[in-house]
């Protein structure tokens, strides 16, 4: 039996297969369908396993939520709310989207006639005030029924402390409503803070008619065609959950894609005995980067998609720039060259895929300058017209700066690398890391053309290149654990907490988490429960994690102690601010708890070449590359036939079906005993 790990990005869809029985691995790229992902979804997984009856597994990482969100094509939605709430969303942080000016403009997705009021009201401790009116609620329902509504968000003041006013809405809103896309605050984040508590489940709601719509349509097909595994969907969190749950929570799946990339690239580097990795996925679209220390990605509570669309769930940190390879490149009025944020996409794509498109892109540059075959250019592509991407460099960009062809396209390569080097340093020496104790993993259909110059942008010690790295994503899918991650919010000072109630709340998050993964079709190797607090000193607004270690008695946790929570604490606020309050009096605000099913990892030394091999077997001549301001002729391998060990000095290019990987001058690669390529400057 196989299992097929796919992530759909912004221009192809890639695929990787990976054979349980052999630990033979198989990869493709073919172009991303719009506007509907399913088509170019079952024609990669097609192309390379005709019989679906073979799969035992599909993950898939996905942008469908993502895309709905920064495009605004969710659904129809409505919300029903507390008296005076109505404009929650609207009001946000009070915050705005650019920082001068007395103007802008911000529309929620779901319109203020939209957002219905209803009586009702539970008080921050918890207490009901005003008892829920079930008959204004219902016709609060019916009106957006009337007006066209897909789905519903209900919104009640405080319902992280006492549910039962938002729960009883709920159960009298589903009763009515004609499909299952009812979303209810404290289902999806019960946890303080309205504002962040509205946003994730209006968005929730927002996305559920479109997430569930695109999920059921990839299940029929793939059941249709003889499929009777298991079909799994990559969250924000870097784990995988079941395709119910996915319908239900789709605001899971905002950066489902990227951070399958992140997961995948955490296995290979710290399999090659690198802990310390800045990821850059480089994609059609976008330029991904996350930072992994010790052998973890770093987990962010809450992101924004775009500006006031907040999200609140566990996350892969992720810094995500608008300088992918299809993003355009464009002079200002005041002269000045820029890349993106805009992008040709796949459709019509760069200029050198003669669909139409006469503005110059990353791509354009590289196809330009030589370092992309366009002979054979990645993901089944027809040949690359090099002259039409030359004529639209030099009519965009060369003639407005008065430069050459080839000094315009060195250009755009400059600036969309100075752009990738500031997102690389934003999460690296901007947060207190050094860039030269961490390696630069490039993955996606483009990083690994730009590895060398990142490194001596950012100063990064080296890089190391997967061994397919235009599908790292999708490998991610195959590898990723199930997770599934539980709030709660307790708002108590320390002094005070109830540690058997703290340690009950752990219990029911653990066994509810339990409950899924038993739900599950997938075997675990092991089960990890994992409890964080999210603590402050009494009258501060931010908070820190603070990792919790509670000790079991049979299957039922230990309550913590005061004194356990108070040096947790005292650890975790040192680490991030180097000193502690005196006489501070501390503060618990939530309880996270992360249920982890550890999924099989197959061993990456079954992608390593095979023996036999030779240097001089894989070379395949050479071609002329454009290097600063002149021409070199630069040697050209085929990267999968490389023999282990083998060293290449640059400059050289490493061409492959998936990527193309560029060694520059003064730079040399070496293939390790798991197919990476690491690159490495040369020193004089």
């Amino acid at each position: 039996m196989k299992l097929v790990g796919v992530d759909v990005g912004g221009t192809f869809t890639d695929i990787f297969v990976l054979d349980e029985t052999t630990g033979r691995a198989e990869v493709t790229k073919v172009p991303t369908t719009r506007p509907d992902q399913s088509g170019g979804f079952l024609a990669g997984i097609r192309d390379r396993v005709p019989d679906l009856a073979d799969l035992s597994v599909v993950v898939h990482g996905t942008t469908a939520g993502t895309n709905a969100l920064l495009e605004r094509k969710g659904a129809k939605a409505g919300v029903i709310t507390t008296e005076g709430l109505r404009d929650v969303l609207e009001m946000r942080r009070r915050d705005r989207p650019r920082t001068w000016g007395l103007r802008g403009d911000f529309l929620p997705v779901v319109r203020r006639d939209l957002r219905l009021e209803v009586p009702e009201r539970t008080l921050a401790d918890g207490t009901i005030r005003t008892e829920i009116d079930l008959d204004a609620v219902r016709e609060a329902a019916r009106t957006l029924l009337a007006q066209g509504c897909e789905a519903v968000a209900i919104l009640f003041a405080n319902a992280y402390a006492n549910p039962a006013n938002e729960a009883a809405a709920a159960e009298a809103v589903r009763a009515l409503w004609p499909n299952p896309h009812v979303t209810a605050s404290h289902e999806i984040l019960p946890e303080i803070r309205e504002f962040e508590r509205f946003s994730t489940a209006a968005l929730n709601a927002y996305l559920q008619p479109e997430v569930a719509g695109y999920l059921d349509r990839l299940e029929t097909a793939l059941k249709g065609g003889g499929f009777d595994g298991e079909f799994l969907i990559v969250q924000s969190n870097g784990g995988v959950m079941g395709v119910e749950t996915a319908c239900r929570r789709p605001v899971r799946t905002a950066l489902s894609g990227p951070a399958a990339g992140v997961i995948a690239a955490a296995h290979i580097a710290t399999s090659a005995g690198f802990d310390n990795v800045v990821t850059g996925d480089m994609g059609g679209t976008s330029f991904d980067v996350a930072l992994i220390a010790d052998g973890q990605s770093v987990l962010s509570p809450q992101t924004s998609i775009d500006f006031g669309l907040v999200i609140r769930q566990p996350m892969i940190e992720i810094a995500t720039i608008g300088a992918g390879g299809g993003s355009i490149a464009w002079v200002d009025a005041g002269g000045l060259l820029n890349i993106g944020p805009e992008s040709a996409g796949s459709d019509p794509g760069p200029v050198a895929y003669g669909r139409g498109n006469d503005r110059p892109t990353v791509t354009d540059a590289n196809v330009v300058l030589g370092r992309i075959d366009a002979d054979s250019p990645i993901g089944g592509q027809a040949r690359l017209d090099v002259e039409a991407a030359r004529a639209a460099i030099a009519d965009r960009i060369g003639a407005p700066l008065d430069l050459s062809v080839e000094a315009a396209a060195e250009a755009i390569l400059a600036v969309a690398n100075s752009r990738m080097a500031g997102a690389i340093r934003l999460v690296s020496i901007e947060r207190g890391f050094d860039p030269t104790r961490f390696a630069f993993l490039p993955f996606g259909g483009g990083g690994a053309l730009h590895a060398c110059a990142l490194m001596r942008d950012v100063g990064l010690a080296r890089a190391i290149v997967p061994r397919y790295p235009g599908v790292t994503s999708a490998m991610g899918c195959v590898i990723a654990d199930m997770r599934h991650d539980f709030v709660q919010t307790v708002n108590t000072m320390l002094d005070t907490v109830d540690g058997p109630e703290l340690a009950s709340l752990v219990q029911s998050h653990a066994d509810s988490g339990h409950r899924l993964l038993d739900a599950a079709r997938s075997s675990f190797e092991s089960r990890d429960v994992t409890v964080e607090l999210d603590m402050a000193y009494a009258g501060q607004t931010h908070t820190v994690s603070v990792p919790l270690v509670l000790a079991l008695n049979g299957e039922r946790f230990r309550p913590p102690t005061h004194d356990d929570i108070a040096t947790a604490f005292d650890v975790a606020y040192r680490a991030s601010f180097g000193r502690l309050l005196r006489d501070g009096v501390r503060r618990i605000v939530n309880l996270r708890t992360s249920v982890t099913g550890r999924r099989p990892k197959f061993d990456l030394k079954v992608l390593a070449p095979l023996e036999g091999g030779s240097l001089e077997g894989a070379r395949r001549g050479t071609r002329a590359v454009h290097f600063g301001d002149a021409w070199a002729e630069t040697a050209i391998y085929d990267r999968l036939s490389l023999p282990v060990g083998a060293r290449i000095a640059g400059p050289a290019i490493l061409a492959q079906p998936d990527t193309t990987i560029l060694i520059e001058p003064g730079h040399a690669g070496e293939v390790d005993s798991f197919g990476n390529v690491l690159i490495t400057r040369e020193t004089s």
